[in-house]
């Protein structure tokens, strides 16, 4: 049986995500639009750029609009004195363990839109690898980076 884990993202992770998504493809538009009309002066066929853009607002309305919640609510962490448990995935579900002493550095970083909800993401670095706990409170994340490089005995670096 699988135990729960207290942290979850911010609720306003879905806000972001969702915005960040929306410019992505409001990009991916502004591309195929430029194709359309090159198409048209070129007097191609516009079988490319239908197919297209039906592959565009497919994945607008499943990563704006379905993936964000799914995402949130499957995503969940823990920090306990000798490691740190991450749970995410939603088809294909993923429980990490990191041990305290494998961790060699915390960081804290956050986007523009990240900031825009004042949310940030914690990246715990290990020899091996770098995981990743996005969508927290920026304070909470600060908090956060200083428990892990405390129980972790990290020196903390200044960037």
């Amino acid at each position: 049986m699988q135990r729960e884990l207290a942290h979850r993202l911010h609720q306003d992770y879905i806000k972001a995500s969702k915005l960040s998504n929306v410019i992505f493809h409001v990009v991916l538009l502004l591309l195929i639009g430029g194709w359309f009309a090159f198409a048209i002066w070129k007097d191609w066929t516009l079988i490319p750029v239908w197919i297209t853009g039906g592959i565009v607002l497919l994945s607008f309305i499943v990563f704006t609009w379905i993936y964000p919640n799914y995402e949130y609510r499957s995503f969940s962490f823990e920090v306990f004195e000798e490691e740190i448990e991450i749970q995410s995935g939603i088809i294909f579900r993923s429980n990490i363990l990191i041990p305290m002493v494998r961790v060699q550095h915390v960081e804290v970083g956050s986007g523009p839109i990240m900031r825009k909800y004042k949310l940030a993401s914690i990246t715990v670095v290990t020899a091996a690898t770098k995981h990743e706990i996005k969508g927290i409170h920026q304070e909470e994340a600060e908090a956060l980076k200083l428990r892990i490089g405390e129980l972790a005995k990290v020196d903390e670096q200044h960037d």
